[in-house]
């Protein structure tokens, strides 16, 4: 038992395993809810919480009308998502004895942290959904959209990787003492497992509560949100990275592992679509979505995290990610506001449409057409490692560090 715990919460998952899990829970999650895994469109709602919160009324808000703003956070299932995922990765942290307050030795990386969370939130939401809605679970339900997305955040990241590498966003490296701190190690390992588990124990109280009170829905996305947020600490799933080690190291491991995740999630998700006749998700495919994909991947890039990687890091005690978190949420509530305020919608949304490929060429068309592109990325994927510049110093210490 002692060698299973030491190997689960040692070291870092294979981020292929990882992924793939989640693509498995992914659609398993769509068959029981009829709806994705996603957190920005949260985001979105606790920014119209915290506005109604200082008096202002946003009952007219075309876009909290699309989004809905029923109940509290606490009472919907993708709030419950967003909180499991923070509750699971905080759990595997502690467990793990990796929490630790980390501030940024300079300052300025949280202003330049929550310009990129502002940028990525407002690209997410004009785009309707991020690194998940408008990706992870948006090609698997087959919308067009998401294709769009994916080629503008790839671009964005590329953007975002040249301004990071420029020496007026570097600024001066500062440099320090180095300091040991033994005994408070010793102490944080004993602590933060206990404390870990005790957490643990509690949410699934809570878990058994929502089933027992009849609100089985929630139940079911606490459960999965938790299950997100382990894997996503565990794997260390980050799309920036996935997009930015390309262009910094030409390291695509996680790029892979992305596009297998898909792969999978896919192919469960089109079980379930043609077993229970559930309709895709979709979403419109308009300027809207390729400009968005760009903001948010010159976003996540800014800011050193997309909104995956930004929660479980966030969770281990990086205050850089507080700001970043924030930033978010308040990109999206702009976006909100200039939904119909500013003529965004009319500007860059209306002229779209709804694009699913299942209904445009067919379900074993679009299933074969998906699973070639994903293999087509992945291909292209190995042929930039092996190609790469500069590669060649950079991808065995890389990959030593996760452990795989």
């Amino acid at each position: 038992m002692k060698n299973v715990f030491s190997k689960l919460f040692s070291q870092y998952w294979n981020p292929y395993y990882a992924i793939g899990i989640a693509g498995v829970l992914s659609a398993l999650y769509f068959g029981l809810t009829n709806t994705v895994w996603a957190v920005t469109g949260e985001f979105t709602r606790l920014g119209g919480h915290i506005l109604m919160l200082f008096g202002v009324d946003i009952s007219n808000w075309e876009y909290f009308k699309l989004v809905t703003m029923n109940g509290s956070s606490f009472e919907r299932t993708d709030g419950w998502i967003v909180w499991g995922m923070f509750i699971g990765a905080f759990i595997t942290i502690l467990l793990s004895n990796n929490f630790k307050i980390r501030i940024p030795k300079q300052k300025r990386r949280l202003f330049q942290g929550l310009i990129g969370g502002v940028i990525a939130g407002f690209g997410a939401r004009l785009a309707l959904g991020c690194n998940l809605a408008a990706f992870f679970t948006g090609v698997p339900q087959f919308s067009f959209h998401s294709w769009i997305f994916m080629i503008a955040t790839a671009i964005g990241t590329y953007i975002g990787f040249k301004i990071v590498s420029m020496k007026w966003w570097k600024g001066k490296p500062v440099l320090k003492k180095g300091n040991s701190a033994a005994a408070i190690v010793k102490d944080r390992k004993i602590i933060q497992p206990k404390i870990g588990m005790i957490i643990a124990i509690f949410y699934v109280i809570l878990i058994i509560s929502f089933f027992m009170s009849g609100k089985s829905l929630l139940g079911i996305s606490a459960i999965f949100g938790a299950a997100f947020g382990i894997l996503i600490e565990r794997g260390q799933i980050c799309f920036t990275s996935a997009f930015r080690d390309l262009w910094v190291s030409g390291r695509a491991t996680m790029t892979k592992a992305i596009a297998a995740g898909i792969a999978i999630s896919t192919v469960f998700t089109f079980i379930v679509i043609m077993v229970y006749g559930f309709e895709p998700i979709t979403k419109i495919a308009a300027p809207s979505t390729f400009i968005g994909g760009l903001l948010f991947g010159l976003g996540i890039v800014l800011a050193g995290g997309c909104e995956t990687g930004m929660m479980y890091r966030v969770m281990e005690g990086q205050v850089l990610y507080l700001f970043v978190f924030a930033g978010n949420i308040i990109g999206a509530t702009f976006l909100a506001y200039g939904w119909d305020h500013l003529g965004i919608f009319n500007a860059l949304v209306k002229s779209g449409s709804k694009v699913n490929l299942l209904a445009a060429i067919g379900p074993i068309p679009a299933l074969v057409a998906t699973l070639a592109m994903l293999g087509l990325w992945f291909a292209v994927a190995v042929y930039w490692e092996k190609h790469y510049r500069f590669g060649t110093g950079f991808k065995k210490g890389a990959n030593k560090q996760h452990g795989y």
